[in-house]
């Protein structure tokens, strides 16, 4: 544990996560060209995103049950070469048809990786040390939306669409090399005693696992804080700051590579609070949650365009998102043994998704509604207009707003559980405040 060879695997289990996210990200910088390239609307042009999520979602599950009883590396290989196919398909889609093939594909290798990764590294890492690698893990990996915000877009704009969607096809090639090479799955003995031995034995853990309320509280808190930032770069974020707010394509690009950006300086305080203050996690997300929910009000009510700066901010606290759904897989992993660690991580992934893909199709549907108002009011169509966004963006309250009700409900039941079976009382923050602060004083 925590051995040269563990930093080798590590090594490649992030790469292939950052080719992961490449793929699942491409179509946000490419929106625009989607629907005039397939000359579509909103709504079906979000379907093309949503379905891709809505595979991702519902195979989170049985990706985990098979993890648990097959490993993370054939997985990681497998889903390596379902999104090269996937890509390809996508390459040289002549319709909407076709390219929602495509997504499917890549929906399905995607849902193989990032679990798996996860689950991998519980295999390898030990001790305070496994929190923080978890958060590079999380917070590296999304250097994917760098890779296609940036050079991916370039090619885009520069080479056409097929050269796009190929050369990310042949990133996801070399990680599927990478991967079969030199990727294991941990030591031979913690592979035989993690393991079940049999799919009944995967399907009574996964029961299990989503009985247990750690785990549901984890499911709640990807939910929450994963969602928001997820909508915005993956399609809505650069219509948004391009015909929304008029923003050129560079600058809408560097906004995207911002939120890695403030993922990444984020993600290793974030490690060190959970690791610091383990108890004290979910209030870490509450936060994180209120951070999101502020600056997005702010934007949405400022009179006219809001402003560059809170532009930026925003894009900053969406960024810190990122991270902070990864504290929801530490939920999974400290009220689940490593045997079930699989299922548990599948189901807390489900979340984060689950709010993302349920947003996106009625942001989608919301500013198809709203387009035909304009026209049938006499004005011209304008489906990416600030206004229409500004409505649109909305329906992220009532979808976070549930999701935090749930998080406070899985909350109370998890630290009831925690103090009937090892007697442990967490009291609530300002308690905990108020009794530092009279020890500092003693």
């Amino acid at each position: 544990m925590n051995s040269r060879r563990s930093w080798l695997v590590w090594g490649v289990a992030v790469f292939a996560y950052i080719v992961a996210v490449l793929q699942r990200s491409s179509l946000g910088v490419s929106g625009v060209e989607a629907a005039h390239r397939f000359d579509v609307s909103a709504s079906l042009l979000s379907s093309l995103a949503v379905v891709q999520l809505v595979v991702y979602a519902a195979l989170q599950i049985p990706v985990g049950v098979m993890l648990d009883r097959v490993g993370p590396k054939f997985l990681i290989a497998a889903g390596a070469l379902l999104m090269v196919g996937g890509q390809v398909v996508l390459a040289v889609a002549p319709s909407i048809g076709v390219a929602i093939v495509g997504r499917i594909l890549v929906g399905a290798g995607d849902a193989m990786t990032f679990i798996s990764v996860m689950r991998l590294l519980a295999s390898w890492f030990r001790g305070r040390l496994l929190p923080q690698i978890s958060q590079w893990t999380g917070n590296i990996g999304q250097l994917g939306q760098v890779l296609s915000a940036i050079p991916l877009s370039f090619i885009l704009h520069r080479y056409g669409w097929s050269a796009a969607f190929l050369s990310a096809a042949g990133l996801s090639a070399l990680a599927l090399v990478l991967v079969v090479l030199l990727m294991s799955n941990g030591r031979s003995d913690a592979v035989r005693t993690d393991r079940v031995s049999s799919w009944a034995g995967a399907m009574k853990q996964l029961r299990e696992s989503l009985a247990r309320p750690g785990t549901q509280l984890g499911f709640w808190s990807h939910f929450v804080t994963q969602s928001s930032g997820t909508v915005f770069s993956l399609l809505w974020g650069f219509p948004l700051l391009t015909s929304g707010l008029g923003y050129s394509p560079a600058v809408a690009s560097e906004m995207l590579t911002l939120i890695v950006v403030a993922g990444v300086i984020s993600g290793p305080i974030l490690g060190i609070l959970i690791a610091r203050f383990p108890l004290r996690r979910s209030n870490l997300v509450l936060m994180i949650v209120a951070a999101i929910g502020i600056v997005w009000t702010a934007v949405l009510l400022w009179p006219g365009h809001p402003p560059f700066w809170l532009v930026v901010l925003l894009v900053i606290v969406l960024g810190i998102g990122g991270p902070g759904s990864l504290i929801g897989f530490d939920f999974a992993r400290s009220f689940n043994p490593l045997r079930s660690l699989g299922s548990a991580n599948g189901i807390v992934n489900v979340g984060g998704f689950l709010a993302s893909f349920v947003m996106m199709y009625l942001i989608g549907l919301v500013l198809d509604l709203l387009n035909q108002a304009r026209i049938a009011g006499g004005l011209p169509s304008d489906v990416f207009s600030w206004d229409s966004f500004r409505a649109a963006l909305t329906v992220q309250y009532l979808i976070v707003g549930a999701g935090v009700v749930f998080l406070v409900i899985a909350r109370r039941r998890t630290r009831r559980r925690m103090h009937e079976d090892e007697g442990i009382q967490v009291p609530p923050l300002w308690v905990a405040l108020v009794r530092s602060r009279r020890r500092r004083k003693i």
